[in-house]
């Protein structure tokens, strides 16, 4: 069975993905180690914390040069949440950092006079069809946690959410997909999406 690469670098409950792939049937594994980021089919990059110390942990074991090369090769890329965030050039969260530099665009704090953070569920409008929203309906429910998003151009975002202010809830571009969301924790919507990224394998 082709095997799915989920990046572990120390944050967030990256077990949780791993056991929502399982649920669906396919072979994923956690790995801190690029080599077996190298040979696999497809790659996850999930995360919840700090943008600079993901960064750190992704460069100080050279997940970083290999995601880069990964994403190059053109087999499927999923970004989950800070996973996803990182995939933009820079993030200004607690100062500026650079990011992994794979989709246009940055990351900033959600504006005043809203709740901070963004957590609970709320509705995708899907903007443009891509494989990994495949099947879903407009306006189905997912489960965000985030208190920064992706300031990006439209030819990237493929679903919003309204939070006073649209929200790239999902991006993309070719094989890089990602999504502020959490698939993992947004019920039989979020493993519809998990499957059709199994699909691409």
């Amino acid at each position: 069975m082709k095997r799915i690469a989920i990046v572990d670098y120390g944050m967030g409950n990256l077990r949780s993905v791993q056991k929502a792939f399982e649920y669906i049937g396919l072979n994923a594994v956690l790995t801190q180690k690029p080599k077996d980021v190298e040979e696999a089919a497809a790659a996850v990059l999930p995360g919840v914390g700090a943008f600079a110390d993901a960064m750190a942990a992704l460069t100080a074991t050279g997940m970083d040069d290999c995601i880069r090369a990964f994403t190059a090769s053109g087999r499927p890329f999923l970004g989950i949440c800070l996973g996803m965030q990182m995939l933009f050039g820079k993030s200004l969260e607690g100062g500026e950092f650079t990011g992994l530099g794979l989709l246009t665009g940055q990351v900033t704090p959600i504006p005043p006079r809203r709740k901070v953070p963004h957590m609970g569920w709320n509705q995708l409008v899907i903007t443009r069809d891509t494989p990994l929203l495949a099947g879903l309906p407009q306006e189905s429910f997912v489960y965000f946690v985030h208190s920064f998003y992706a300031e990006a151009p439209a030819d990237v975002v493929t679903a919003v959410c309204n939070y006073g202010i649209p929200i790239p809830a999902a991006v993309g571009r070719d094989n890089i997909m990602a999504t502020q969301f959490h698939p993992e924790k947004s019920g039989d919507v979020g493993l519809q999406i998990l499957r059709n990224f199994g699909g691409l394998l």
